[in-house]
């Protein structure tokens, strides 16, 4: 059981949600998915178990993402899926035990969109809530030593949202956060088998072809694999082979548009931190950047050493851990103030 006053870390993705108990490390990783009863609104399953509902369920049945583009598109489910989590990692006594917690939020959201996550926590049971841009997060959990006086590039590409910074000193010099991420890469897929092949999947089927075969970089050998899914002109169930090829060609233009943002922020960057960035490399995290050659082909177009960090999926959930001891300070800097995220000793 989780002692009096734990700390957790909760990284609130639009894919997965993943918890972290400090002094126990990444304790939960779920899909941010809630099946309900369409009629009584009543939460049937919550993480994986719904995640495999999807696309599956009868009419008295919705199965949904309440998190979209890494924030908070559906408040009162989004405050079921935090209950659902606490409960499974602080157990019946979570009222009692009232955990204080840091959550991760991309850079570029509003105010408002800020306020509701803080507010979904504290509702959920928290005592003290505070946040942590995505990045700074994703610095952290990457092991960058971001306290130095020296630049260190980030680029983190989750389900909904991509964040890309340069951090020195403890703080974020120059950032972007663009609502393009591995969701994106899934709709790509979808549109390029229904035109290409007149075949009708489903976001689950097109991120099981992403995993299998996608590639942002020319893959040797090339890949194949069959898809099924349904007709579009005689609506019967249908087998089709796609390669690695033109499912690298589907993917081009989320691809190219986050290549050209990063792009975007070198070209912003101070020049003696771009000196760092050149010595240092570009850092990838989450999910996203699992995609095959996706660090290659970041490499290939800004001419800078780029490397996937360890364990990329779990980095920002990691860094919003270990940020946990710089609650109070953090707690400090809500209300937008632009001093550093991270303190220096």
């Amino acid at each position: 059981m989780v002692r009096l006053g734990a700390d957790l870390g909760i990284d609130l993705g639009t894919a997965t949600i993943i918890v972290y108990l400090r002094g126990q490390g990444i304790v939960l990783c779920e899909p941010s998915v809630v099946a309900m009863d369409t009629a009584t609104r009543r939460v049937l399953a919550v993480g994986e178990q719904a995640r495999q509902m999807l696309g599956r369920t009868p009419e008295s049945i919705t199965a949904v993402r309440p998190l979209q583009e890494g924030v908070i598109a559906d408040y009162t489910i989004t405050l079921k899926l935090l209950q659902y989590l606490l409960a499974r990692v602080c157990g019946p006594m979570r009222r009692l035990l009232r955990p204080r917690m840091i959550i991760c939020v991309p850079s570029g959201c509003t105010n408002v969109e800020r306020r509701a996550a803080l507010q979904a926590a504290y509702e959920a049971g928290a005592k003290k809530a505070v946040t942590i841009a995505e990045p700074m997060a994703a610095a952290i959990g990457a092991g960058l030593p971001i306290a130095s006086p020296g630049g260190n590039m980030v680029v983190d590409v989750g389900g909904g949202t991509t964040d890309i910074a340069v951090i020195s000193l403890g703080g974020i010099v120059v950032q972007d956060s663009v609502r393009i991420a591995g969701n994106n890469m899934d709709q790509a897929i979808v549109r390029h088998v229904r035109r290409a092949h007149n075949l009708h999947i489903g976001e689950a089927t097109a991120e099981e072809i992403k995993l299998k075969i996608g590639s942002a970089y020319p893959l040797e050998p090339e890949l194949e694999m069959e898809v099924r899914g349904r007709d579009l002109i005689s609506g019967l169930p249908k087998t089709v082979t796609v390669s690695s090829t033109e499912i690298r060609e589907a993917l081009a233009e989320p691809v190219s548009h986050l290549v050209e943002r990063v792009k975007a922020v070198l070209g912003a960057t101070p020049p003696e931190l771009a000196a760092d960035i050149i010595l240092r490399g570009i850092t990838l995290t989450g999910g996203g950047v699992l995609l095959r050659g996706f660090d290659r082909l970041i490499e290939h177009e800004t001419k800078i050493a780029t490397r996937v960090a360890e364990n990329p999926l779990y980095c920002v959930a990691e860094g919003t851990g270990r940020a946990l001891d710089e609650i109070d300070a953090l707690e400090a800097q809500s209300g937008g103030r632009t001093r550093p995220y991270y303190s220096i000793d």
